[in-house]
């Protein structure tokens, strides 16, 4: 596995034939700072116990999705703009995809799942550690219609492309270190432009949600935007409810 654009962006770059979850390998190296400096990444095309947010599994045939995770070091001092993290993520993973996908529809379900066409191609899972934060992301790349795991998924196969991995990845590398270190000399996700750059991306905005919150409540209602901390703004029974975690699933109307 030869990945050598994506070697030069960033300090440490390790490709595996295998792992079993290329978040839990870097947050066992988390700890040594010289070994694994800020931007160290690992990827692998056979994750074998990955998993997604809420606690979900993600697994993928050998050899169909890339599973990479990124090392942060460098972050934001204020715990309202490291929120802002897994957003950063989704909307550089969405210009990676966008590249190599042109004349498609390429955005983001708030939090960071990237779509394209309306149907999911990655998801991103941000995890803290005590002085670091692992960002992973799963990319259906050679996926078959038939290993899709839901009819709502995709992946570059399906849509009939060739992706190139290196190119992908050192476009996502790049454009999450710019919109890092943009965030953190700022410390401000509106001053950064950061804020912009994921609303403009963002799916959601504007659709007819339903959102499954963590205490297991359910809102639905109209999204409206993403407030400077992150949380999607969602317009219910006359009232606008900040939603700061939850899945939310866009409700097609009737017909669609």
């Amino acid at each position: 596995m030869r990945f050598p654009m994506s070697s030069a962006i960033v300090p440490r770059f390790v490709a595996v034939e295998h792992t079993g979850s290329t978040n839990a390998d870097l947050r066992a190296h988390a700890a040594e700072v010289e070994e694994w400096p800020h931007l160290s990444t690992l990827v692998t095309r056979d994750q074998r116990a990955g998993r997604g947010r809420l606690d979900r599994t993600w697994i993928a045939p050998a050899g169909s999705a890339l599973a990479v995770s990124v090392l942060l070091r460098t972050l934001p001092t204020e715990s309202a703009a490291r929120g802002w993290i897994p957003l950063a993520a989704g909307a550089a993973m969405a210009e990676a995809i966008t590249t190599q996908l042109p004349g498609h529809d390429v955005a983001v379900k708030w939090p960071n799942d990237v779509l394209v066409d309306g149907r999911k191609i990655c998801g991103i899972l941000a995890e803290a550690t005590a002085d670091a934060v692992v960002v992973g992301a799963g990319v259906n790349t050679a996926m078959s219609r038939e290993q899709l795991p839901l009819p709502t998924a995709t992946s570059f196969a399906a849509l009939g492309a060739d992706v190139d991995e290196d190119r992908l990845l050192s476009v996502y590398l790049r454009t999450l270190d710019e919109y890092l270190v943009a965030l953190t000399a700022s410390e401000d996700a509106v001053a950064s432009g950061l804020h912009g750059a994921v609303s403009a991306r963002c799916a959601t905005l504007g659709q007819r949600v339903r959102v499954s919150l963590p205490a297991g409540a359910t809102l639905e209602g109209t999204a409206s935007a993403i407030d400077a901390e992150g949380r999607l703004l969602v317009e219910a029974e006359g009232r606008e409810h900040a939603v700061s975690a939850g899945d939310v699933v866009h409700v097609r109307p009737a017909g669609n």
